[in-house]
């Protein structure tokens, strides 16, 4: 059982279903957490406004393009 860093509801997934990377949302206080590792399980709030492309465009001098 995975349990809401936040509000500490249990999120009723499975830890051996999720995949890092995947994106869970609580159904009681709303958070989005990505899930960072998988054994043990760990979950990170989502920023708003998160965006994974973004990382990707960033330029070596630190410029978007």
């Amino acid at each position: 059982m995975i349990y809401c860093p936040e509000c500490e509801t249990n999120l009723d997934v499975e830890e051996d279903e999720v995949d890092e990377g995947e994106i869970i949302s609580c159904p009681e206080c709303g958070t989005d957490f990505e899930v960072v590792t998988t054994n043990p399980v760990e979950l990170k709030a989502v920023e708003e406004g998160y965006d994974e492309d973004e990382e990707e465009e960033e330029s070596e001098d630190g410029d978007y393009s």
